[in-house]
C-alpha cells in the first residue's frame, strides 16, 4: 500500500471544534472523520477516483471465530472465565 499523503489544513477554530466534537460523537479521531467526509463528498459528486483505496481499519482487530481472542481471560473450573488482573 502507497504511504498515506500528509497535509497541513488551516480551519478556523470553531470549526474545527465543530468537527472534533462531531468526530467524538461517531467514535473517531478529527482526521479520520475529515477523511470520511471528503470521501463522502467525492462519492456523492462522481468524482472519487476509481484507484483510491478503502479507509484504513483503525482500533482493536475483530474477534477470531470460535473465541480464540488471544487469551483475554482465564478459564475457571466450571467452564466460565474471569478476566486477568
Amino acid at each position: 500500500m502507497a504511504e498515506r499523503k500528509k497535509i497541513l489544513l488551516r480551519l478556523d477554530p470553531a470549526v474545527h471544534d465543530a468537527l472534533a466534537r462531531w468526530a467524538g460523537d461517531e467514535l473517531r479521531s478529527t482526521n479520520a472523520q475529515i477523511e470520511f467526509l471528503l470521501r463522502r463528498a467525492l462519492n456523492d459528486s462522481g468524482r472519487m477516483p476509481r484507484n483510491a483505496g478503502a479507509i484504513p481499519r483503525r482500533g482493536r482487530p475483530a474477534k477470531k471465530p470460535g473465541g480464540e481472542d488471544g487469551g483475554a481471560g482465564e478459564e475457571k473450573e466450571d467452564g466460565g472465565s474471569t478476566p486477568r488482573q
